[in-house]
C-alpha cells in the first residue's frame, strides 16, 4: 500500500497499486470485474451475478493474458463468488484488503473496472457513507438486507466485482450496485460490499462451509421514539428468538457486545454469525435492561 503522504497525484497512485490486481472476467451471460484476493493459491473474489450460474468462466488479467477460471462457489444473499485460476500458468498480483472499520465519510474512494468492455477503467469520488443498509444479493427475486459502503464515484455495468480503494491503495469494497434513473449510466449513488464481509464470506466459499444465513426468528421494526435499537413485533414460533425467551415489545440493542441502532443492523450483524451460534441479546423489557443467550437457526 502507498504511504499517507504520497506525493504522487493521489489516483493516478491507488490506480498503479490496485491495477495490476484487477481482472476482466467473462461469463456466458455477460461480464464483469474480480479482484486477484490470493495470488499463492489462484483465488480471484468477483459479484455472484457477474458468474451468473456458470462453472467456468474466462479471465482476463492485466498483461492481456487469458485463462480459464473455475467457479468455487458462490453466495447469492450477499452476491460474493470465487474464482480459481492455476497460480502456475498466469503471474498475479494480490490486492490489500483494507479493514472495514478504517473506512471514513468523505475519504477518496477509487474505483477500477471494466464498464462496456473498457478495461482498467478508473473513476474516482468520496466515500459518501458507511453502514448503509440496502436490499442486495444477486438474485432481485430474493433480496437480502446487506450492509454497503455508498460512494459517489462513477460506477456503471460492467464494474461489478472490481475494487474500490482508498488513498492508500487498499481495497475496501467490490462494486455491485448502481442507482440509476432508468436508463443504463450512474447518477452519483453507487454501493460497494465492505471488505470484511468480502473475505469472511470468499473464506467461507474456499474452505467449503455452509453459507447458510443465520435467523433470530423475530420481526422486528427501528423505534419511532428517538431511541435505538429493535423493537420485536412477532416472534415466530419454534424458533431460537422463542427459545431464547425474547418477546414481543422487547427493544434489542446490542448482539454480542455490538451496539444495535436499527432493525436493519440487527440483521447486518446476526449474518456476520453463523448458524448453530450462541450469541448474547442484550435487550430492554420494560425500561429493565436484560440479556438472552441464543442459539441461532440457520435458512
Amino acid at each position: 500500500p502507498l504511504a499517507e503522504d504520497d506525493a504522487e497525484e493521489p489516483v493516478a497512485a491507488v490506480a498503479r497499486v490496485v491495477s495490476p490486481s484487477v481482472v476482466l472476467i467473462r461469463a456466458a451471460i455477460g461480464q464483469g470485474s474480480g479482484i486477484v484476493w490470493d495470488a499463492d493459491e489462484g483465488y480471484i473474489v468477483t459479484n455472484d451475478h457477474v458468474i451468473g450460474g456458470a462453472s467456468t468462466v474466462e479471465v482476463q488479467f492485466p498483461s492481456g493474458e487469458l485463462v480459464t477460471g473455475e467457479v468455487i462457489g458462490g453466495d447469492t444473499a450477499r452476491d460474493i463468488a470465487v474464482v480459481h485460476v492455476d497460480p502456475d500458468e498466469v503471474e498475479m498480483v494480490a490486492a490489500v484488503f483494507a479493514p472495514t472499520e478504517t473506512v471514513e465519510v468523505g475519504q477518496l474512494a477509487v474505483a477500477i473496472g471494466s464498464p462496456f468492455d473498457l478495461d482498467q477503467t478508473v473513476t474516482a469520488g468520496i466515500v459518501s457513507a458507511v453502514n448503509r443498509i440496502t436490499e442486495g444479493g444477486s438474485d432481485p427475486a430474493d433480496p437480502s438486507l446487506v450492509e454497503m459502503i455508498q460512494t459517489d464515484a462513477p460506477i456503471n455495468p460492467g464494474n461489478s466485482g472490481g475494487p474500490l480503494a482508498d488513498r492508500q491503495g487498499r481495497v475496501v469494497g467490490m462494486n455491485t450496485q448502481i442507482r440509476t434513473s432508468g436508463g443504463n449510466g450512474n447518477i452519483g449513488v453507487g454501493f460497494a460490499v465492505p471488505s470484511d464481509t468480502i473475505v469472511m464470506i470468499a473464506q467461507r466459499i474456499v474452505d467449503g462451509e455452509s453459507l447458510e444465513l443465520a435467523f433470530l426468528g423475530i420481526r422486528g421494526e427501528t423505534p419511532t421514539d428517538g431511541t435505538e435499537g429493535a423493537v420485536i413485533v412477532d416472534v415466530e414460533a419454534d424458533t431460537p428468538a422463542a427459545a431464547g425467551g425474547l418477546e414481543i415489545g422487547d427493544r434489542i440493542v446490542s448482539l454480542d457486545g455490538v451496539p444495535i441502532a436499527s432493525m436493519g443492523e440487527l440483521a447486518i450483524q446476526v449474518q456476520f454469525h453463523r448458524p448453530g451460534e450462541t450469541v448474547e441479546v442484550e435487550f430492554v423489557r420494560d425500561g429493565e435492561r436484560l440479556v438472552a443467550d441464543v442459539v441461532l437457526g440457520g435458512s
